[in-house]
C-alpha cells in the first residue's frame, strides 16, 4: 500500500493513499500503542482495500516515546484535543474531500469529543472505551447522548471497556450506530468458538466502515 510520511509542524501525518477513493478517514491510535501498531497496520490495510484513504498520526506523548524509548502516559485531554484539531486542519489543507475522523479506543474517544465542533463528515470508533477497565459504574457517555455527527462504533461483544450487555443499556444519540463483533475483545479479536478469525473480523469491520462512509457522504 502506498504510504507517505509528511512532517507538518511537529505532527507527522502518515498517508495511505488510494485511487478513486470512497472517503478520507483520519485515524488516531489508542492510549498504549503507536500509529503503526499491529492493529493500526491491519485495519489500515483492510480499509485501503476498500478504497478508503487513511491518514494516521501520533499524539505528542507517543511521538516522544518513539524517540526516547520510554513509555509515557497519555497527555492531558486538552492537549490531545488540540492535536486532533491541528491534524484535522492539516488534512483539510491537503484534500478537497470531506474528512471523517475516528480511531482506536482513546483515539476514537478524543475524536468523538470534537466531531461536532470540527464539523467532521463522519465519526468511526474502533473499540470505544465506554468506561475504564473494571469501572462500568462510571461511564464516559454524557457527550454521546447529544452527538450530532453520523457515527459508527465497531465494538467487541466482550470488550472489557464496553461489553454488549452494559452498553445496550445506555441512551445514546440516534446518530450513533453500533456494530457488534461476536465474542470479540477490545482489539476486535473474537473467540475461536465464534468461527471468525481476527483477520476476518478486521476485514468485516473495514467493509462496514467503507459502506458507512459511502452512505454518510451520499
Amino acid at each position: 500500500m502506498p504510504e507517505t510520511l509528511v512532517d507538518q509542524e511537529e505532527v507527522p501525518l502518515l498517508w495511505s493513499r488510494v485511487n478513486q477513493k470512497v472517503a478520507t478517514l483520519v485515524l488516531a491510535h489508542g492510549a498504549g500503542a503507536p500509529m503503526d501498531s499491529t492493529f493500526m497496520e491491519q485495519i489500515t490495510e483492510a480499509l485501503v482495500s476498500q478504497r478508503i484513504e487513511v491518514v494516521r498520526f501520533e499524539f505528542l506523548y507517543m511521538a516522544e516515546r518513539r524517540v526516547s524509548g520510554k513509555k509515557r502516559p497519555p497527555s492531558p485531554q486538552v492537549q490531545l484535543l488540540d492535536t486532533w484539531k491541528q491534524v484535522i486542519d492539516l488534512v483539510r489543507q491537503s484534500t478537497h474531500a470531506p474528512v471523517a475522523i475516528g480511531g482506536k479506543s482513546m483515539g476514537g474517544r478524543m475524536a468523538s469529543l470534537i466531531a461536532d465542533e470540527c464539523n467532521a463528515a463522519a465519526l468511526v470508533c474502533l473499540g470505544y472505551p465506554f468506561y475504564a477497565a473494571g469501572r462500568p459504574e462510571r461511564p464516559r457517555i454524557e457527550h454521546l447522548a447529544s452527538l450530532q455527527t453520523s457515527t459508527l462504533i465497531i465494538q467487541g461483544e466482550r470488550d472489557a471497556l464496553g461489553n454488549r450487555e452494559t452498553v445496550e443499556q445506555y441512551v445514546l444519540s440516534n446518530q450513533i450506530r453500533i456494530e457488534w463483533i461476536s465474542t470479540a475483545n477490545h482489539d476486535l479479536k473474537p473467540l475461536k468458538s465464534s468461527g471468525l478469525t481476527h483477520s476476518q473480523s478486521i476485514e468485516k469491520s473495514a467493509a462496514s466502515i467503507a459502506h458507512f462512509l459511502a452512505s454518510a457522504q451520499a
